[in-house]
């Protein structure tokens, strides 16, 4: 193997450990963090133990996916055949990554140590709640709006837990992330569906891929006139900043959706669409 191949496959490894979502956490964290005027300070232990969180959450659901199966026989998606065949080596990493949470905790501001307790108790509750369920309950069909919550709650909950007052702004600029959120998740559902019909259950499948074409539609409109809407009347340039980004993250995850066929190749979607949570960078 060459030195590009091996570049290759080393991307392609930490694409199937979520390391890119845990860093486009990581950075949309620092971004909320430093709203409303761009000068607000980032706490290291906060924004570690966030990338840590998700972490541990991704790897570990698609751990318990595994256990339980996906599909008929054997794990669907290649990130799924990727933590089947590292079982073992994954889940002394993840007891390795708790123990780094743990310690973590005892750094955290007291409004932000409450909070990120709570939080880890509701999420430890919903990945064990999907564990138990069987592969294509009808359940699952919420997972997207679950997720979604769940995500934006730790990525601008964290932010926000230890200050005494949030701006209107960053409540708009918060919803604008759940939508961006839901659209990733739910445009995932659908092209997984394209991939693997009939072997996964998602809210795209509950609806039905007209339906979720619709709501994908119309959550880029939502986002699009929100963003415009924070960025005439936000009277902090970073506010305005940020709302431009966040409207450039929900085009792109449209253009995934209005031009799928290249995007299915490679799982090439899942790079792009979990990349556009990097473009709070640019603000930084």
């Amino acid at each position: 193997m060459n030195f590009l191949d091996s570049l290759k496959n080393t991307f392609r490894q930490a694409h199937y450990l979520s390391l890119d979502v845990v860093l486009g956490a990581i950075l949309s964290h620092c971004m909320a963090a430093r709203l409303p005027d761009g000068h607000q300070k980032i706490d290291f232990a906060t924004t570690l133990l966030l990338g840590v969180c998700v972490f541990l959450i991704y790897a570990a659901d698609r751990l318990f996916d595994v256990r339980k199966g996906v599909g008929p026989a054997v794990p669907a998606t290649p990130r799924h055949q990727f933590h089947a065949a590292h079982q073992r080596t994954l889940i002394q990493v993840l007891a390795g990554m708790g123990v780094l949470a743990i310690i973590l905790l005892f750094f955290l501001p007291e409004g932000v140590f409450s909070f990120g307790v709570g939080l880890a108790v509701v999420c430890g509750a919903y990945v064990v709640a999907v564990f138990r369920l069987p592969a294509l309950h009808a359940t699952l069909k919420w997972k997207e709006p679950v997720v979604a919550v769940l995500y934006t709650a730790g990525v601008w909950g964290s932010a926000w837990s230890h200050r005494p007052a949030v701006s209107w702004p960053e409540i708009g600029l918060a919803l604008l992330f759940l939508m961006i959120a839901f659209q990733n998740l739910l445009l995932f559902s659908v092209m997984e569906a394209c991939e693997f019909p009939g072997n996964t259950y998602s809210l795209a499948t509950a609806l039905g891929l007209e339906r979720s074409d619709v709501a994908l539609r119309t959550l880029a409109v939502l986002v699009t006139v929100l963003a415009l809407v924070i960025f005439f009347l936000a009277d902090t340039r970073f506010a305005q900043r940020a709302a431009i980004i966040e409207g450039l993250m929900s085009a792109a995850l449209y253009a995934i959706q209005r031009y799928p066929t290249p995007f299915l190749t490679n799982e090439r979607y899942r790079w792009i669409g979990d990349g556009v949570f990097w473009l709070p960078a640019l603000i930084l």
